[in-house]
């Protein structure tokens, strides 16, 4: 699949210019709020029409204004998930699923006991919405988007809603639907959590206009980009392997190109391939080999590049050994330790800010001869 979008359109005071083109995958808008991400999915679903502009998705024209063309929101095989469940409160969670079937075009698509087995909500079936959670009513949501057999399916924000837990609960559901449903997502969020774990390429918004298109782990490694991806999250993705459990400190060791990290224990096999999110305002950086330190977790490398200083704070781009870290440092440690692109360092981090949120499961969004560990 193949969605162009190419759209003008004003909305009071705001602006919307945007133009993109992305392919298949879990595809995020990011950005701040007020930036325009709902704006674009509500006119590729057809409820906004926009002043001027084409939405394409293959050789299917869902809106060409230069000819006059509009295909109508009930023609255009759009699945569309709110950040609130919106579910039917008299109906059952089975009725509410065979709801979304009315719209499958002859009954074709994915059927009703694989969209139920894949959601996990079996269990749920003969429940009303007011005896679910907030994560199960957005699974319910989810599986009648599902079954109305759309060719993509729209996500808005569909975690905003929830507390930790339940996100926690949601997001291995949306992560299997990414993988086996073989329906294109275009998911709008500003959480680079979310979008580090789920998505192959953010489309980044700012002020109504696209500010860059890429796979996930590029866009989040850009230096320049940081004051849009949001600095209190940022960092590198960095993609390591299960190597040993050791069972007496409660710590697993896992390899990436860089070297060995370790972690407190995790549930995973050996040789289990995992992404690993390390932010900035994690790593520490030393300019000589240190030693009785806490931190279990110190990678050789070099300074890659240096941004530009925003007040006190600059990022720092890493190399070690084809694994990509940034660390955030004050200006003044950057001018103290000397640090210049080529410089010999060490990367530090201690192995407690590397709990179980830091992983997202395979990197999403490296393609081609370089491999996910060489993203940030």
């Amino acid at each position: 699949m193949t969605l162009s979008v190419d759209i003008r359109h004003r909305l009071g005071d705001f602006l919307l210019d945007a133009r993109f083109e992305t392919g298949v995958g879990l595809i995020a808008l990011l950005g701040r709020s007020g930036s325009g991400k709902t704006s674009i999915i509500n006119t590729i679903a057809g409820l906004i029409n926009p002043d001027q502009g084409y939405v394409k998705i293959d050789d299917a024209v869902l809106v060409d204004k230069a000819r006059d063309v509009v295909v109508p929101r009930h023609q255009r095989r759009i699945g569309y998930v709110f950040q609130e469940a919106r579910l039917f409160p008299h109906l059952s969670v089975r009725q509410n699923l065979l709801y979304g079937r009315w719209f499958a075009p002859r009954r074709a698509g994915n059927e009703f006991d694989a969209v139920v087995d894949l959601l996990g909500i079996g269990a749920l079936l003969e429940r009303r919405p007011a005896r679910l959670s907030g994560g199960e009513k957005q699974r319910v949501a989810i599986g009648r988007a599902l079954l109305a057999n759309p060719r993509l399916l729209l996500m808005d924000e569909p975690l905003a809603s929830l507390d930790e837990a339940r996100k926690a609960e949601i997001l291995p559901y949306i992560e299997r639907l990414r993988d086996q449903a073989h329906v294109p997502i275009i998911y709008v969020s500003h959480s680079i959590p979310e979008v580090a774990r789920l998505a192959s390429t953010i489309v980044l918004l700012n002020e109504g206009k696209v500010a860059a298109v890429g796979p996930t782990a590029e866009i989040m490694r850009r230096l320049d980009l940081f004051p849009l991806t949001g600095r209190a999250e940022a960092g590198a993705l960095v993609e390591a392997a299960v190597e040993r459990h050791d069972e007496e400190f409660g710590l697993t060791e896992l390899r990436s190109r860089g070297g060995i990290w370790r972690l407190p224990r995790l549930e995973a096999p050996i040789g289990a391939r995992l992404g690993l999110r390390v932010r900035a305002r994690d790593v520490m950086v030393a300019t000589s080999s240190p030693s009785n330190l806490s931190a279990l977790n110190v990678l050789p490398g070099m300074v890659a590049d240096i941004g530009s200083p925003q007040e006190a704070i600059v990022e720092v781009r890493l190399d070690c050994g084809g694994d990509v870290l940034i660390a955030r440092l004050t200006r003044y440690s950057v001018q103290h330790l000397g640090l210049a692109p080529g410089r010999p360092v060490y990367a530090l981090i201690k192995s407690v800010a590397l709990d179980r949120r830091s992983l997202i499961g395979p990197i999403r969004g490296a393609s081609g001869a370089d491999s996910a560990a060489d993203e940030v």
